[in-house]
């Protein structure tokens, strides 16, 4: 697998807790919504499944790392 590949996967895992953790909070906490929480709360935890892996296919590649520290002329001095 490609190293985007790679990266993508952890931040998924970290997206997903943080939509997760917004979406559980306000539904649990807008009395209309909580009403339906039965219903809205596995719902919810379908569509941060879904929509984590495209919004961290997004962030992976501003993670990677720009200059390779050994792609970097030196004088002699390390």
């Amino acid at each position: 697998m490609r190293t985007i590949t790679y990266i993508t996967i952890l931040v998924s895992m970290m997206v997903n807790a943080v939509v997760f953790g917004a979406g559980a909070i306000a539904i649990l906490t807008v009395p209309v919504l909580n009403e339906h929480a039965k219903y809205l709360l596995p719902a919810w935890i379908v569509v941060t499944f879904l929509v984590s892996p495209v919004i961290a296919r997004f962030v992976a590649p501003s993670l990677r790392l720009r200059e390779h520290p050994g792609d970097q002329p030196h004088l002699g001095l390390r």
